[in-house]
């Protein structure tokens, strides 16, 4: 395993990451060792996070973005999309989160699965309901989405639009 501890990369292997990865699928290459990205995170929002100058994608997760808004049973508007980024501000900090790349992304973000220590904080994000699952890309979020739903927790505890469909109506506007 090649661990990037607190950021600190060494020479060329972030662009030997990328380049191992991009336009890869989620599936690991079995022949290139997990890189695995540790340190203290900045949140970006959330689903996303920032070690050491690397910009994380955490996988299999999408959350609202940051100026997008949801409605309660009451009707009222609120920041959801804030909310999901303090949620995860909350989980991740003060702690050493270890991220494990999978691929990059078409911005050129790492995707990764992160964990404090056992916990995995997509899991954690979703299953608090600050997060869905990206069944688009996998289905290992589906039964803590579908709990977080029942109970209305987060997001589901009134009526939102799907963080990707918001992307795609804000960029049409």
């Amino acid at each position: 395993v090649a661990v990037i501890a607190t950021g600190v990369i060494t020479a060329g292997a972030c662009a030997d990451a990328a380049d191992k990865t991009r336009g890869s699928s989620s599936k690991a290459n079995p022949s290139a060792a997990p890189r695995v990205i540790t340190g203290h995170a900045t949140v970006v929002d959330g689903d996303g996070l920032e070690i050491g100058g690397n910009k994380i994608r955490i996988f299999g997760i999408d959350a609202p973005e940051i100026d997008q808004y949801c409605q309660r049973d009451d009707r009222t508007r609120w920041r959801c999309g804030h909310y999901a980024s303090v949620e995860l501000d909350r989980l991740v900090a003060s702690r050493e989160v270890a991220c494990t790349v999978r691929t990059v992304d078409q911005y050129d973000r790492l995707v990764a699965v992160c964990r404090l220590g056992d916990a995995d904080v997509a899991e954690s994000q979703v299953r608090n309901g600050w997060a869905v699952a990206y069944r688009k890309f996998t289905k290992d979020y589906a039964d803590e989405e579908d709990t977080a739903r029942a109970a209305k927790r987060g997001l589901w505890a009134g009526a939102f639009e799907m963080p990707w469909v918001w992307r795609e109506r804000s960029r049409t506007r």
